[in-house]
This record gives structure tokens, sequence and C-alpha cells, in this order.
């Protein structure tokens, strides 16, 4: 979730003059390069899934559970989760899963292996199990002192770890927590922590710092600790906020303010942004037939954004 204080900020261009777009055009290494630009997202369509006003400004999640429905929170209103199904002529049909207990409020959803869904309950600093056959909702984890349990990241072991972001002092925490319910913080002092993931092969965590823009990694070992951090990539403008992991370890990531989704390279290195409807992308999910459908929560309009990726997610229904 994007803090409200983070705006989008306004760019200034200018129209290059002939002789100098020639000049560009005409430089050594021009056209590999170009494959490679943010610009490139052109190539790339999205279209609605779930239009304007379906969800609050609190939606977030988003997840596809094993039934192959997208679940999103903020249905209507905060304090909700939404399920929403694909029709044949592929518009998305949102109905209401399930209230959550009073005093809790949802934000990021991941699924287990068994096919529980895991939600980072923000307000009651909880990370909460709940069972898709009895909608039955049941603590999991309490993160104590945490400021605010934002987003999580579902290890293949089953290990979740979560972005803990204060945003009145942009600061934040990070949290594991074991497939016993036991929480562990695992580092302070860190910048507003907020999308997080997990590497395909389970090695690395990825975690982003939504006012100061940076992408961090980690190694994870066997334990599940962690070691070895280091910056993959800083932007030099606009928030982010949750992010997905392809099959190939690529990153996608919501850009919020700068209404992209950016995909980054496990090198760091951007390969493509793709510009969505609306400017305040809160997180992404991967599903569909072949888990190539990328799915986008939008906090400005409400709704739900989808469009193609080359790859398919990390996680198989997950």
């Amino acid at each position: 979730m994007e803090d409200a204080a983070i705006t989008r900020q306004p760019r200034r261009s200018r129209r290059p003059s002939r002789i100098a777009l020639c000049l560009f055009l005409l430089a050594p290494g021009f056209a590999a390069a170009s494959t490679a630009q943010p610009g490139d997202s052109a190539r790339v369509q999205t279209r609605d899934l779930v239009g304007d006003g379906v969800f609050g400004s609190g939606i977030e999640g988003p997840a596809v559970g094993p039934d192959g429905a997208l679940y999103a929170v903020g249905f209507g209103r905060d304090g909700t989760i939404g399920r929403v199904v694909t029709r044949a002529d592929g518009q998305g049909e949102a109905a209401l899963f399930v209230r959550l207990p009073e005093g809790s409020t949802g934000n990021g959803i991941r699924f287990g292996a068994d096919g529980t869904m895991y939600v980072a309950d923000y307000t009651g600093h909880n990370v909460l199990a709940i069972d898709l056959d009895t909608r039955g909702v049941r603590v999991f984890a309490h993160l104590e002192g945490a400021h605010q349990p934002n987003d999580i990241a579902l290890a293949p072991d089953g290990t979740l770890y979560a972005s803990d972001p204060d945003w009145k002092n942009n600061a934040g925490q990070l949290w594991r927590v074991g497939r016993d319910g036991i929480a562990q913080r695992l580092e302070t002092g860190m910048g507003t922590t907020n999308g997080i993931e997990v590497s395909p092969d389970g090695r690395h965590l990825y975690v982003n710092e939504s006012v100061q823009r940076n992408v961090w990694v980690y190694d994870i070992d066997a334990s599940g600790g962690l070691s070895g951090k280091r910056l993959l990539i800083a932007f030099p403008d606009h928030g982010m906020d949750g992010m997905r992991s392809d099959a190939d370890g690529n990153l996608y990531i919501a850009r919020n303010g700068a209404g992209v989704v950016a995909v980054v390279s496990p090198a760091g290195q951007v390969l493509r942004e793709v510009k969505l409807r609306g400017a305040k992308p809160t997180n992404v999910a991967f599903g569909g037939a072949d888990g190539r459908d990328v799915y986008v929560t939008l906090q400005d309009r409400g709704a739900i954004e989808t469009f193609r990726s080359e790859r398919p997610g990390r996680e198989s229904g997950r």
C-alpha cells in the first residue's frame, strides 16, 4: 500500500530538434539498446478486468488462488476481500468473499501450497490465515512491535516474509514468519519497506523502500535467515509499491505515481515499463491458464487492469 503523501511528480520534456534526433538514431549500438529501453512498453496493451470504483482506494493484494480466481482487498470498503472471476468474454465479475474481523484491515495476499490464503493485517499487526472452503479467518502470526505489516512474500519452503513500513517517520522493518507461525524481526532502521518478493529458486529476497526508491536484495540461507544485503536498483523519481517475480526472476514493480509497472532483471536493469491507465498502481499478481496474465490493482481508480507478460509468474496460482 502506498502512502497518500507520495504523489506523482510533473515531468518536463522538450521535443528534440531534427538534427539531434538524427544524430541519436545514427549513434553506434542504438538498434540493440532500443529493445531494452522503458519506452518499448508501447507494445504492451492493458485493459480493464474490473472497472472504476468496484473496489475502494485501499485496493491491494492481489493474488490468484488455487481455484483460479483473483482475490484483492478493499472490495467496496476497507476490511473486506473481494473475489474476481474472469468470464468467457474476458471481463471480471467481482463479489464479496469475506469480511475480516473487527479491527483488521487486509493488504498483501499470498496463497500457501495447501491453498491457505495468508493476508497481511496492517491494523491488527497480524498475518491472517483464511480457509477458502469455509471462509474461516484466524490469526496465523502476530507481529508484536510492528508498525503495520504491509506486504508478504512466500518462499518455496513455506516461509513468509513481511514488509513493515513506518510512514510517519519514513522508516521501516522486515519480518520473517516461519511455518509454525512464529514471527521474527529481521531488520530495523530501514526506509519505508513496502513491496517484497522471493526469487524463483528461493535463494534471494527482494525488498523495496517506497520513499527512498531503493530495491534491496538479500541472500536467503537454509534456515530462512538473510545476509549479503546489497542494492539492486534505485529509481530517480516516483514511489514503489508491491512487486512480483516471473519465472526468469524478473521483478514486476508497481510504480505508484508513475502509472507504470517496471520490469527489472535480476541484474538490476530496467527491461521495459508497461504504461497503465491509472496513475497509482499498488500491486501486481500473475495468473491465467498459462500464468502470463498480469493483474494490477489501482489505488486512484479502485479498479484492476490486466496485461499479458512474456513469461509466466514464478508461482503457479499463488
